[in-house]
């Protein structure tokens, strides 16, 4: 909603369960953006994670939403449902999809884990269908092979590794919650990833999943990178938000990156030219934002 006479727009964002990234995310987006534009007010949802964000905004019943990029994937081209009419507002930042258990664990691969309790997020969220691809390019069935456990919250996730109700939790990306509660904790955590020949399969199978490399120090203890496979999430919006709207976050957006980034360490990613590189094709890019990049030479 954008109100002409005075310049002030205040737009809707779904973001997901509490105790998750999203969540997290959203919060820095919605304080950086306020820092170098007042006249743009962000009110955050949280939802059900990204797949109720999907139909929320086709709906009208959000202006932006944060999406997990298998659900994104998904929803642009049309897999298991006709294309969405949503666009891109901007790349949010890159997931890697991986394992954390407790330090004292047995477990040192992703196959020492099958038969096994494992926490794989939030039912709405859009790391559990990157678990589905990733384990589906392994041969592997992520309900059929693990005792698949899913949250009411996204948070919750970490106590049970930690009190050894499930052996391992999924997620993904630098900064994530969830790893970072276990991996602080006074034990310590461990980290599975694919190895170089289970990345080289899944990526075979699935080729719109990216290599992908988790930092050596982005975990407390994590003193080597993690290497694994996963994609970009983005901030989409309805269809019919207006050029003016989407050209005025996009100009926020960018003006605002080191304010970003200041916030959260995941969301350095959030660059005008990770939006170009990351998006599938540039006319999935809301036209509002490709005017911007144009302007400023990124498009």
């Amino acid at each position: 909603m954008a109100d002409k006479s005075s310049g002030n727009i205040v737009v809707s964002l779904g973001t997901a369960t509490p105790g998750g990234g999203f969540p997290l995310y959203g919060a820095a987006v919605i304080d950086a953006l306020r820092e170098v534009d007042p006249s743009l007010t962000i009110e955050p949802r949280n939802t059900k994670g990204s797949t109720e964000n999907v139909p929320l905004l086709e709906a009208g019943r959000l202006d932006l939403a944060l999406v997990q990029g298998e659900v994104a994937y998904e929803a642009l081209s049309g897999i298991g449902r006709p294309p969405a009419e949503l666009k891109i507002l901007a790349a949010m930042y890159s997931t890697a999809g991986m394992f954390v258990v407790r330090a004292d664990s047995p477990a040192r691969a992703i196959g020492d884990l099958r038969g096994k309790p494992v926490a794989f997020g939030a039912a709405g969220s859009g790391l559990v269908i990157l678990a589905r691809y990733v384990l589906d390019g392994l041969g592997l069935d992520r309900d059929a092979d693990f005792k698949a456990v899913y949250l009411e919250k996204a948070g919750d996730g970490s106590a049970m590794v930690l009190d050894g109700r499930v052996a391992a939790l999924w997620g993904g990306g630098i900064g994530w919650p969830g790893f970072a509660t276990v991996a602080a904790s006074p034990g310590g955590a461990r980290f599975i990833a694919p190895d170089a020949a289970e990345s080289a399969r899944i990526r075979a199978k699935h080729a719109f999943l990216k290599p992908l490399t988790v930092a050596a120090g982005s975990y407390p203890g994590q003193a080597t990178p993690i290497s694994s496979v996963g994609s970009w999430s983005f901030i989409l919006v309805r269809p019919s938000l207006a050029d003016e709207t989407a050209y005025r976050l996009a100009r926020a957006l960018h003006t605002g990156e080191a304010a970003l980034a200041r916030r959260l360490d995941q969301a350095r990613e959030t660059t005008a030219a990770n939006t170009v590189a990351a998006a599938p094709h540039p006319d999935l890019i809301h036209p509002g934002v490709r005017r911007y990049l144009r302007e400023i030479g990124a498009l």
